[in-house]
């Protein structure tokens, strides 16, 4: 890689560490100066070396390499050791038995229970926009997406937009989010000792309890129902398993398999990454449509040509409506849910241009800086649907909101079909445009969101 002279990176890094706005400018510009990747000290001797080159992506993610333990080690209070964090044949076992919760049979029906959840949402939306047409969309989606993956994944039954402990539980994964970042980025919150004497560390501890209440919650429902008479046999004799279901009946069939805490943490895991990477993406999607009126329409019109008429959405739906896929990706490209992921390389390595780098060098792969990498994407920041149109080919690495290789996201399927009925249901009964009073600040962290939100201005087409 091109030499880089340390003190320069460190005084660098002084000025931007507190100014978590100035991160992704920051990283925009390294982009157009080096177009595969650069080296981030952090403090001292930690280094990671940024990529967003999709030659280089294709050979970290086709690798094993672990996931870098000094920064995620910091969400095992929070979601535990579940598919996320494990490594390994432990990752495998728990990869091949979660799959068949997302086969198309079990995606199939889940798309009534995503249209009520969304209609529920716009139900308020209506009530809201008689009132004042501005709103903070990010608050009410979350609620939406939360209240879906607990319907589709975990069975719950009613409503959990309007439960205190949902907003509860939201507002702690946002609280999590922020103190993860925070932490990432101070020297002095790297030891654990030192990070829980902290007002961080308690509130971290707060919301790590606040957050495991909701989860246990949801487990010992099910569990209430599975141990009638009768109900486990139902729930074994079914061809195809929910998440729950088959977390819950491995258990049961064989006590060593999934300990309490092994079961906590993919509940945990799979609440988290199910609802807030999800609400995130309908978020800037709408956002991305609000900024873009004609796009917007021309969505509108798709969408009305299959379901004007009121008829209710079908999994056939979902393939025909190419247009409004094409913008979809186009917002994911612009803003990818998830802005960086990172590896530890337990060997060396080397990329298709001849360089190398040896063992023990911390990797973090910048989805962010891949999707608005000058050199994969001509005019990365122009909201350009056809990169998507049919035919085009665009590298089989430069488009990755949900990561890639084996450990991709094992729910991308399910986050793709309840982002394209949210913004078909939306559209279909408003008109979105932006407040010039409030842009989205964005916000690097283990979600892209806004620091002050994401507010739209809304008019009913009904």
């Amino acid at each position: 890689m091109p030499g880089f002279p340390v003190l320069h990176y460190l005084l660098e890094f002084a000025q931007t560490h507190f100014s978590k706005e100035k991160e992704l400018q920051e990283l925009l510009k390294k982009v157009e100066e080096f177009p595969c990747a650069y080296p981030r000290w952090m403090w001292g001797d930690d280094v990671h070396l940024v990529v967003y080159d999709p030659d280089y992506m294709k050979v970290v993610l086709g690798r094993s390499d672990p996931k870098t333990e000094d920064n995620y080690r910091f969400l095992v209070p929070w979601i535990g050791t579940g598919l996320l964090l494990l490594e390994g044949q432990t990752w495998f076992q728990h990869r091949r038995m979660l799959t068949p919760a997302f086969h198309y049979d079990i995606l199939k029906p889940y798309l009534g229970l995503m249209a009520d959840s969304v209609r529920g949402m716009l139900d308020k939306w209506e009530d809201f926009v008689s009132q004042d047409s501005c709103l903070e969309i990010l608050g009410d989606i979350s609620l939406m997406t939360l209240d879906t993956i607990m319907k589709c994944a975990f069975s719950h039954q009613g409503s959990t937009r309007n439960e205190r402990n949902s907003q509860s539980y939201i507002q702690a994964i946002r609280d999590l989010n922020n103190l993860f970042f925070s932490r990432v980025r101070n020297a002095f919150y790297q030891n654990d000792l030192i990070y829980r004497l902290t007002p961080e560390g308690h509130w971290n501890h707060q919301a790590c309890q606040l957050a495991h209440q909701h989860t246990d919650a949801v487990i010992k429902e099910r569990k209430a129902c599975l141990q009638k008479e009768g109900e486990l046999e139902k729930v074994r004799s079914r061809r195809h398993l929910d998440f729950l279901d088959i977390l819950l009946c491995a258990r049961m069939e064989n006590g060593s398999s999934l300990s309490d805490k092994d079961l906590r943490a993919e509940v945990d895991t799979f609440m988290f990454g199910g609802h807030d990477t999800t609400a995130s993406g309908i978020s800037w999607i709408l956002y991305a449509l609000a900024s873009h009126p004609g796009h917007q329409q021309r969505c509108r019109e798709e969408i009305q040509s299959l379901l004007g008429d009121g008829a209710s959405i079908t999994w056939g739906n979902l393939d025909q409506m190419p247009y409004t896929t094409m913008c979809i990706k186009e917002a994911l490209r612009l803003y990818p849910p998830v802005p960086i992921i990172s590896r530890n390389l337990s060997k060396p390595i080397t990329f298709p241009d001849g360089r190398s780098l040896p063992a023990g060098i911390k990797v973090a792969l910048s989805f962010y800086g891949l999707h608005h990498n000058p050199k994969v994407w001509p005019n990365p920041e122009m909201f350009d649907p056809s990169r998507f149109a049919p035919g085009s080919k665009p590298h089989s690495h430069a488009f990755l909101p949900f990561s890639g290789g084996p450990r991709n996201c094992i729910g991308k399927q399910f986050a793709m079909n309840e982002m394209k009925v949210a913004v078909a249901l939306t559209l279909l009964r408003f008109e979105l445009s932006l407040d010039p009073s409030r842009v989205p600040c964005l916000m690097p962290g283990i979600v892209l969101k806004s620091k002050n939100g994401i507010h739209l201005q809304l008019r009913s087409l009904t």
